[in-house]
């Protein structure tokens, strides 16, 4: 099998044919304009010339020319090989590094890495795209190995539960005190729950919402949220505070939309915030757009987690179970929902024990009112 060249060997290669044309060009053009030229300077010099020493004069000229010439092609394509040689290899480094780089890349090693080669903002730009590229790859491999796994766990628990209880009924055994087809009711809404869940965030972040979007005050956002909220938190015993201030205008969004993300982002300060404690609902606006804090007083974010909140089946605290800590969706949902909307969410909190406060910043609609 033809081994074909590699970079440097083509570079090189292309070099010398550039060279060599450049010689050839250069030999015809002095072999065909020269002689001329010089025969017209030697009748204006010495006058007329008897045909014998003209064609001696001329050959002397030819032959002093042609060694010359010659000596300086040789000179100039040893100079322009040694110059191609060294740039070819130059060039070449970088293309080599990058073309393994990716191909450990291909073979699933994502930390692979090319340094800048310092040859020029375009091959800088190139090492720092792939760098990128392989640390987003590395994530999402990260993303994908973790959702599988919460998938799997999610789905083990009630998919265990229902094959108990269809083992017993085969064996005609019954679980005194216990209603078996509503707790198998229970496992499979369970399972459907999971389902929609993944489904939602899915479609949300692959921008496939259809979203209805129409001027939306601040205030009826929040108040129809809270609204719903109340009667889990009033069960809950935990007190729901609701603030709009005057001037927190109109919202261009989706009011069914952001009412999920309202209400997922109530729901999980309902899960962290033990009895008797406070979330506090808020509406503010400024030049930024319309801001929108969920503030609890419940078991905090440790700073470790923060960056992570919002990605799909995370939680902050593994052990618990989806009855007690939710799928790990609504969060991505939340976020996602936001950003369709042209907007950002983001969470903070002062660590363990502290609470926390998760903030949905949206465009606002029209002017600011400056009082």
């Amino acid at each position: 099998m033809r081994r074909q060249l590699g970079l440097p060997g083509r570079l090189l290669a292309a070099q010398i044919v550039v060279v060599l044309v450049g010689a050839a060009t250069l030999g015809l053009v002095a072999a065909a304009v020269g002689p001329a030229i010089f025969h017209s300077h030697l009748r204006r010099v010495v006058g007329p010339v008897d045909p014998g020493t003209a064609h001696h004069v001329e050959e002397a000229y030819a032959s002093a020319s042609a060694l010359a010439l010659a000596v300086a092609i040789a000179a100039s394509l040893l100079a322009a090989l040694a110059v191609s040689a060294y740039l070819a290899r130059r060039l070449a480094q970088p293309v080599t590094q990058l073309s393994a780089a990716a191909a450990d890349v291909s073979r699933g090693d994502y930390a692979a890495r090319v340094n800048p080669p310092g040859l020029g903002s375009e091959f800088d730009t190139v090492a720092a795209a792939f760098n990128t590229m392989a640390a987003r790859l590395a994530d999402a491999e990260t993303t994908r190995r973790r959702l599988l796994a919460d998938l799997g766990h999610e789905l083990r628990t009630p998919l265990a539960t229902i094959e108990a209880y269809v083992d017993a009924a085969e064996d005609g055994i019954t679980v005194e005190g216990e209603d078996t087809w509503a707790v198998l009711r229970a496992q499979t809404n369970r399972l459907r729950r999971l389902a929609e869940d993944v489904v939602a965030v899915s479609r949300a972040e692959e921008h496939q919402l259809d979203l209805h979007r129409r001027p939306v005050p601040a205030s009826e956002l929040v108040s129809a949220a809270v609204a719903a909220a109340r009667p889990r938190y009033a069960t809950r015993g935990v007190t729901l505070h609701e603030q709009v201030a005057p001037d927190a205008g109109l919202i261009d969004a989706d009011a069914e939309r952001m009412g999920q993300v309202l209400g997922n982002l109530l729901d999980n300060a309902l899960r962290h915030t033990p009895p008797a404690g406070r979330v506090s609902v808020r509406a503010t606006r400024d030049n930024d757009g319309v801001h929108v804090s969920i503030a609890d007083t419940g078991g905090g974010i440790d700073a470790r987690h923060l960056p992570h909140i919002f990605e799909r089946f995370y939680r902050a605290d593994t052990a618990r179970d989806r009855d007690h800590g939710g799928s790990g969706i609504g969060l991505a949902v939340a976020r996602a929902i936001v950003i369709q909307h042209g907007g950002r969410i983001t969470a903070a909190s002062e660590g363990p024990g502290k609470g926390a406060t998760f903030t949905v910043t949206l465009p606002a609609k029209g002017p600011l009112a400056v009082s």
